[in-house]
């Protein structure tokens, strides 16, 4: 089983309801966040890849198009 894998897909793979997935994963995640310790930054923090309409990646034109679409 894969880091990268979404609840539906664990549950389909381990032929488990995805309920019962999301619970085991949430227990799994909390515990993960619990035992990680704060990063204090400190100095000039550069952030990369601020998307503010996510799912339009590089491609203004259709949000250009969207937009005009929803105002008529």
């Amino acid at each position: 089983m894969g880091l990268n894998l979404s609840n539906r897909q664990i549950a389909a793979e381990l032929e488990i309801n995805e309920n019962t997935i999301q619970e085991m994963t949430t227990i799994l995640r909390t515990g993960i966040a619990e035992q990680e310790t704060m990063t204090m930054l400190e100095g000039t923090v550069e952030c990369d890849e601020v998307y503010v309409v996510a799912g339009h990646k590089g491609y203004p034109e259709s949000v250009k198009k969207s937009e005009k679409a929803s105002k008529t």
